[in-house]
């Protein structure tokens, strides 16, 4: 009998949050409307992969987010820090960048740096390492097909793939010209199910 594959899902947590935004909700929808449970959304993608008729299992979700600086926003800090308590309670593994200030600041939004590109190190060089045997990057950053270019041409990978939200009237993937990668679509309907309400500013 084969073994299940192991399935590890690499979650950009703001991109995702803001697809999930514009896939499904209003522009002036409340903040916790895109917010979701990362291990969830894991648990359903696992599922449905069967690369080559072969069932998966759920390795690790690894969700990657940018860390306010709790001296210049407390109250930002201590909003993510429960949300990021919330992933790991629910068995997310959470990978922060620290959040760059710009000289405007707080006129100027607090800008993302590193993030995509702790993503995409750890993609590849788990890849390398046989750490999964399925890679799935939930994202729409192009600066990341560089990682799935790599990934999918290495024989320690039995799939390297990606995962979008579909709205009605709006899909947007990650893709690589000329190679035909697998793209897990997500749906309202996925939404809903792994959908988090809860609001962690106080």
């Amino acid at each position: 009998m084969t073994s299940p594959l192991r399935l590890e899902l690499f979650i950009d947590a703001q991109n995702t949050y803001r697809s999930a935004r514009r896939s499904f909700f209003s522009p002036n929808a409340l903040p916790v409307n895109g917010q979701f449970n990362p291990r969830r959304l894991g648990e359903i993608v696992a599922e449905r992969s069967r690369p080559g008729g072969a069932a998966c299992i759920l390795h690790d979700v690894r969700i990657y987010t940018g860390r306010p600086d709790p001296e210049k926003d407390s109250r930002t800090y201590a909003a993510h820090m429960r949300q990021c308590d919330a992933w790991e309670a629910a068995g997310a593994r959470v990978i922060s960048r620290p959040l760059r200030y710009p000289r405007g600041w707080p006129a100027e939004r607090a800008q993302e740096k590193g993030v995509d590109i702790a993503l995409a190190i750890d993609f590849v060089t788990m890849a390398i390492e046989r750490e999964y045997d399925v890679g799935v990057i939930m994202s729409t950053d192009t600066d990341l097909r560089p990682a799935l270019e790599f990934t999918s041409r290495r024989s320690e990978v039995r799939q390297a793939a990606v995962a979008a939200w579909r709205g009605a009237s709006r899909r947007q993937r990650l893709a690589i010209p000329g190679a035909n990668l697998w793209c897990h679509w997500l749906d309202r309907d996925d939404y809903d199910a792994v959908a988090d309400p809860t609001s962690y500013a106080r």
